[in-house]
C-alpha cells in the first residue's frame, strides 16, 4: 500500500522523465533527418546516437527533476504548522537578503537577472506566509494548480527547445555550445536577431498549442500527487534515491562519452543540447593546464624561437635564453608610409567566390578585384567567431582555448599592429557598424590604442538601413570615407580596421542594391550585398587624394560555417585574403598556405617597415617554401595544418 501511494506521490517526477525522453528523442530524430547527407549511418552509429543520446537525456532530466522531487518530498501540510513555519520563513528571508547582498549570478550576464531572482524569492516567501493563513483544502487546491502550471511551463519549454535546437543546428551544425552561452550576455542583440529572422509570434503560438495538447495528456497523471499522504520517512527515502541521480551525474559524467564516432555530426546528435549548454556554461574559462598536455615554458619558448628562426632567419632576437620572442624585424630601404585599410568581412567563406568553385555569381566585384590584387588562395581563419578574427587581426597570435582575448580580463596595452604603427606616427582606428559594446569590442580596441568609431557616430538621416546587428555596410563605409578624409587632412598616415555586419542573420539590407530581394532573407543575398558595399567603398575611395597611397586588405573574420563531419574540417576555415593597391601592388596569386596570424606581419612587410616584434605570425613572403603552416580551432579543439596534414 505504501509503495503504491509513494509512486503516486512522486508520479510527477516519472512523468517528467517520460516526457523529456520523448521530446528529446523527437529532437534528435529531426536533427538526424535534416543532416542525413552528412551522416555515416552505420548500425553502430545509429545505436550510439539514440542510446548514448538517451543516456545524456536522462542526465539532463535528472537536474530538471530536482525541484519536482523537492516538491513531492517536502510539500505537505506540516510545513504550515509550528515550529516549521518559523524555520522555513526564516530560511526564505535569509535567501532573499542573501540574493540582494551577494549576487549569485556572474556580473557579465544580464543585469536584470539578479533583480528577477530576488523578486521570485520574495514572491515565494509572501505566498508561503499567505498560505499559512488558509485552510488545508485551499492549500491542496493550490498545490495541484501549481503542479499544473509547472508542467505546462515545462511542456512549453521542452517544445520551444525543439525549435531552438533546430535553428541553432541550422546555423552552426552543432548542439548548444559556448556560442549559446555567449548569447546570455548579449540578450538585446540575440533577441533582436531572433525577432528579425523568424516569425516569432507564430512560432510561440504554435508552441503554446502543442504544449497545451501535451499538458492535457499528462494532466491526469499529476492531478492527485498533491493529495497523496505518505509518511515522511518513506518520502525521504524515495527523494534521496532520486536526488542521488543528479549527484552521480555531476560527479562522474562528462560529455566525452558521445565522442564515439569519426563523424562529428553523429557525435553531436548523441549529445543532449541543454546538457551541452550546461557543460559550456561551467567550462566557459578553460583551465589550459587541466585540459591540455603541456611542456615546461622554457622548452615551449625554445621550440617557438627555433621555429621562428626557421621561418624567418633574418629576424634577430633581442634577448637570448629568455622567455621572450621579442625580436628585431628588419627590411632594407626606406619605409613606405602608406595608409592601411583593413576590411574584416563578417562570416565570409572562400567558397562564396567564383575562384573557389561557386557558380551563384554572388561576389562579382570581389572576383574582379582579386584579379587585380595580391590574392591569397590558401588562407585559413584561426577560429569560428568574430572575436577570434578580431583577436588575430590585431595581435597576430595563434588561437588559445576558451574565450578570445577580446573578451578576457586584463586585455589592455597588448602588443598589436596598432602599437607598432602608432610608434611610427599613424592614426589607428577601429570602425564597426553596430554598437561596439557588443562582444567587448569597443573596450578592447580602446584599451589597445585604437580610436573606436561605431554606429553611434552616424546621424539618423545618414542611415539607409539598420537591423539589430548594425547599420548597412554601405552606411559604415560612407562614414569611413569621411573619417579617412579627416585623417588625410591631419597629415598623418592612418591604419583603420572596418568590421562589416551585413553578412549575418537575419540577412537583411537596403532595397534595390542587388538582384536578390532582402525580403528573401537568404545568406546569398547578404553575401552579394556585402560584395556590393565593398565595391561601392573602393569606387568612392578611388576618387580621394589618399587612395593612391593606401593599401586595402580584405579578409574574412571567419567562415560562414565550420561544421563538418570532422571536429576540425579544414575547408570550414578557408577564407579569402585580398590585398589591393593598384598603384603599389602588382597582381599575383599566392597559393601557399597562409594563416590568419600572418596577415599583420605581411602588411608590415609590404610597408617595408622595420620594427620590434612580439608577433607569433610572420611575413608570408619571408617564410621559406615548405615551412608554411596554419592554425585552426573551435572553442576547445586546436588544429595545426602543415603539408596538407592536420
Amino acid at each position: 500500500m505504501v509503495q503504491n501511494t509513494l509512486f503516486k506521490r512522486f508520479q510527477p517526477v516519472f512523468v517528467l522523465y517520460a516526457l523529456g525522453l520523448a521530446v528529446n528523442f523527437l529532437t534528435r530524430l529531426i536533427l538526424l533527418i535534416i543532416s542525413f547527407h552528412n551522416l555515416d549511418l552505420s548500425v553502430a552509429n545509429i545505436l550510439g546516437i539514440f542510446f548514448i543520446g538517451a543516456f545524456y537525456d536522462l542526465c539532463f532530466l535528472s537536474f530538471v527533476s530536482i525541484p519536482i522531487i523537492l516538491l513531492c518530498w517536502l510539500n505537505n501540510d506540516s510545513m504550515y504548522k509550528k515550529p516549521w513555519i518559523y524555520v522555513l520563513l526564516g530560511i526564505m528571508v535569509l535567501f532573499v537578503i542573501g540574493s540582494l547582498i551577494n549576487n549569485p549570478i556572474p556580473k557579465e550576464y544580464d543585469k536584470k537577472l539578479p533583480v528577477v531572482l530576488s523578486i521570485l524569492l520574495l514572491l515565494l516567501t509572501g505566498m508561503y506566509f499567505l498560505f499559512s493563513k488558509k485552510s488545508e483544502a485551499f492549500r491542496n487546491q493550490w498545490r495541484t494548480g501549481f503542479f499544473y502550471f509547472l508542467f505546462f511551463i515545462i511542456s512549453f519549454l521542452f517544445v520551444f527547445n525543439i525549435v531552438s535546437e533546430y535553428t541553432f543546428w541550422q546555423e552552426f551544425g552543432v548542439r548548444y555550445n559556448f556560442i549559446a552561452v555567449d548569447y546570455l550576455i548579449y540578450t538585446n542583440e540575440v533577441v533582436g536577431n531572433i525577432k528579425e529572422s523568424y516569425p516569432i509570434g507564430w512560432i510561440i503560438f504554435g508552441v503554446i498549442v502543442i504544449a497545451t495538447a501535451i499538458f492535457l495528456v499528462i494532466k491526469k497523471y499529476i492531478r492527485k500527487a498533491a493529495f497523496v499522504k505518505v509518511p515522511f520517512a518513506a518520502r525521504t527515502l524515495m527523494a534521496l534515491v532520486l536526488l542521488a541521480l543528479p549527484a552521480l551525474v555531476y560527479l562522474f559524467v562528462n560529455n566525452r562519452l558521445k565522442q564515439f564516432s569519426n563523424n562529428d555530426y553523429v557525435n553531436e546528435l548523441a549529445g543532449n543540447g541543454v546538457y551541452e549548454f550546461g557543460t559550456a556554461f561551467f567550462n566557459n574559462d578553460l583551465d589550459f593546464y587541466k585540459f591540455y598536455k603541456t611542456i615546461p615554458d622554457t622548452e615551449a619558448i625554445a621550440e617557438l624561437r627555433r621555429q621562428i628562426t626557421e621561418r624567418s632567419p633574418t629576424d634577430s632576437f633581442l634577448q637570448h635564453e629568455n622567455l621572450s620572442i621579442e625580436r628585431m624585424v628588419t627590411y632594407p630601404g626606406p619605409e613606405k608610409k602608406m595608409n592601411v585599410v583593413l576590411i574584416s568581412v563578417e562570416s565570409f567563406s572562400a567558397s562564396f567566390m567564383k575562384y573557389f568553385g561557386n557558380t551563384q555569381n554572388i561576389t562579382p566585384h570581389l572576383d574582379s578585384i582579386a584579379q587585380h590584387s595580391l590574392f591569397f588562395t590558401n588562407c585559413y581563419a584561426t577560429g569560428t567567431r568574430t572575436v577570434r578574427g578580431l583577436e588575430v587581426l590585431s595581435l597576430s597570435i595563434p588561437p588559445i582555448p576558451g574565450q578570445s582575448i577580446v573578451r578576457r580580463a586584463n586585455n589592455d596595452s597588448l602588443f598589436s599592429i596598432a602599437s607598432v604603427l602608432r610608434s611610427k606616427g599613424y592614426v589607428t582606428q577601429f570602425l564597426y557598424g553596430g554598437y561596439s559594446s557588443f562582444d567587448n569590442m569597443g573596450p578592447y580596441f580602446e584599451a589597445n590604442g585604437y580610436e573606436v568609431i561605431d554606429r553611434s557616430a552616424l546621424k539618423p538621416e545618414e542611415i539607409h538601413y539598420a537591423n539589430i546587428w548594425g547599420v548597412a555596410d554601405e552606411d559604415m563605409f560612407t562614414l569611413a570615407l569621411k573619417k579617412f578624409d579627416e585623417n588625410y587632412k591631419s597629415g598623418k598616415p592612418f591604419f583603420s580596421q572596418i568590421m562589416t555586419v551585413s553578412n549575418h542573420r537575419p540577412y537583411t539590407y537596403p532595397e534595390n542594391r542587388i538582384d536578390i530581394s532582402p525580403k528573401e532573407q537568404r545568406r546569398e543575398g547578404a553575401v552579394k550585398y556585402t560584395d556590393y558595399s565593398i565595391n561601392y567603398f573602393l569606387n568612392q575611395a578611388a576618387k580621394k587624394p589618399w587612395f593612391q597611397n593606401t593599401l586595402f586588405v580584405i579578409v574574412a573574420d571567419h567562415c560562414a560555417s565550420a561544421a563538418g563531419k570532422q571536429a576540425l574540417p579544414v575547408t570550414g576555415y578557408q577564407i579569402p585574403l585580398i590585398i589591393y593597391s593598384p598603384a603599389n601592388i602588382q597582381p599575383q596569386q599566392v597559393t601557399q598556405v597562409v594563416s590568419q596570424i600572418d596577415v599583420v606581419p605581411t602588411i608590415l612587410g609590404l610597408l617595408n617597415m622595420s620594427y620590434r616584434s612580439k608577433f607569433f605570425g610572420q611575413d608570408i613572403f619571408r617564410i621559406p617554401t615548405g615551412k608554411e603552416r596554419a592554425f585552426i580551432s573551435t572553442y576547445s579543439a586546436l588544429g595545426y595544418l602543415r603539408d596538407s596534414n592536420l
